[in-house]
């Protein structure tokens, strides 16, 4: 009988420090009582979204993650979105669209290597080698390739389709500064 005397005696004085150490952790603005009852406008409303706190200056375009589904996507996304560019620059860059097309399509029927692939399409655009992209691996014959570089916000685009054809475009830079669309999600 006097164990569990003993065992009261150790276990109360325990339990009433874990009680005090573990009351004095809480948070008392975490209580969704402190913020006091809801008014009818804000049960009404519905939600907008995450925001982070305003401390929080890294956030862009949009500091807050939309509700809806499709909004959420199209931000996730919003990466691949070209840049503008303007009339006089595109006309600028037709040209060289023109003369990376008449290479892409020469290079279509007898293919090439990456590296003389890179190399024609930098010496049509007039830019360095490293400065070309490309989407694609099958090089002998070349087709299902794309192929992109540019200056500034206006690149040009090539694309050799699965039958051989070859096209150019002159196209803004994307948002995350590449000529050629994002091949995945971020």
């Amino acid at each position: 009988m006097t164990r569990i005397r003993t065992r009261r005696r150790v276990g109360a004085p325990f339990l009433l420090a874990l009680l005090f150490l573990t009351a004095a952790c809480a948070d008392p603005s975490a209580d969704p009582r402190a913020a006091g009852p809801a008014t009818a406008a804000s049960a009404s409303r519905s939600p907008k979204g995450f925001c982070p706190p305003a401390q929080d200056t890294r956030a862009a375009p949009s500091p807050c993650i939309p509700a809806d589904w499709d909004k959420r996507v199209a931000e996730n996304h919003a990466y691949r979105q070209q840049q503008p560019i303007t009339a006089e620059q595109e006309r600028e860059a037709r040209p060289r669209a023109t003369a990376l097309a008449t290479v892409l399509q020469r290079l279509a029927a007898s293919g090439t290597t990456a590296d003389a692939l890179r190399t024609a399409a930098a010496t049509a655009l007039g830019l360095e080698p490293d400065e070309i992209e490309i989407q694609g691996e099958v090089l002998k014959p070349l087709h299902d390739v794309l192929v992109g570089g540019g200056e500034g916000r206006v690149c040009v685009n090539g694309t050799v389709d699965g039958s051989g054809h070859a096209t150019a475009e002159v196209v803004g830079r994307t948002l995350d500064g590449a000529c050629l669309p994002g091949q995945g999600g971020h």
